[in-house]
């Protein structure tokens, strides 16, 4: 029996929990070996003063490696930043599938972060700041992310970019309509700069940055379940049609 090994990777800032729910639906449905490593300096607390771009690579790309020696295929599927990460390991590696989420081929539009404040600000006004997920999210980061850190990110961003055209697996790419921190725009970009001939983009109307986090993320999971696991239906398909 085939072993599949699936890698997660997390955000700029972030950690397992923003892609946490996508991570239990998996484990639910699966026997699959799914790895969510934090990357350096990242996780709920964080200390990014002596980060780099390169640290945040490497470490992803043992992880991959680590998974590619025990098992049989493999998927990469990321977040954001760690979108770009997983592009960048699908262009130098060897995998299966490849799933982008909300993926930061630009650099985040941190601009936008005062409407969010804002938001934050009016549902504490209501009482409801402790429901708000963005401040949730973003609560711990302000005053905690150094200049360097982001330069850093800006770097990776810049690195990886030019993989994209050699990017030959299958490719799914998930963005929300709502995201101001990633421009839905971008997404048209990765289709067209990605290098695969089988690539399916969609976009979720009611999703902001934090995909995964989102109204449309139980859509979202079932959608990333059906294109990872599509060569084992269409195998059960095969067999029905050659048993009638």
């Amino acid at each position: 029996m085939e072993l599949i090994g699936c890698l997660i990777l997390h955000g700029f800032t972030g950690g397992p929990h923003e892609v946490e729910p996508l991570q239990a639906y998996l484990n639910e449905r699966t026997d699959w070996k799914i790895e969510v490593p934090v990357l350096k300096g990242h996780g709920e607390e964080l200390h990014l003063d002596e980060v780099t771009h390169e640290i945040w690579l490497e470490e992803a790309q043992t992880a991959l490696q680590q998974l590619k020696s025990v098992c049989d295929e493999v998927y990469v599927i990321g977040f954001s930043m760690g979108g770009m990460i997983a592009a960048y390991l699908a262009a130098t590696e060897k995998i299966d599938k490849l799933v982008l989420l909300a993926t930061a081929r630009r650099y985040l539009s941190f601009k936008y972060l005062s409407q969010y404040i804002a938001e934050m600000i009016g549902d504490g006004f209501k009482g409801k700041l402790k429901e708000n997920d963005l401040y949730l999210h973003f609560k711990s980061k302000f005053g905690a992310v150094p200049l360097k850190a982001n330069i850093e990110f800006m770097k990776l961003v810049n690195h990886t970019k030019p993989y994209l055209k050699d990017i030959t697996t299958p490719v799914f790419i998930a963005q929300g309509q709502k995201d101001e921190m990633v421009p839905f725009k971008a997404a048209y970009a990765l289709d067209e700069e990605i290098g695969s001939e089988h690539k399916e983009i969609v976009f979720f109307e009611q999703s902001d940055h934090l995909i995964c986090l989102g109204d449309d993320s139980k859509v979202l999971n079932k959608m990333i379940y059906r294109f990872l696991t599509q060569k084992e239906l269409d195998k059960m398909k095969e067999t029905e049609e050659s048993t009638l």
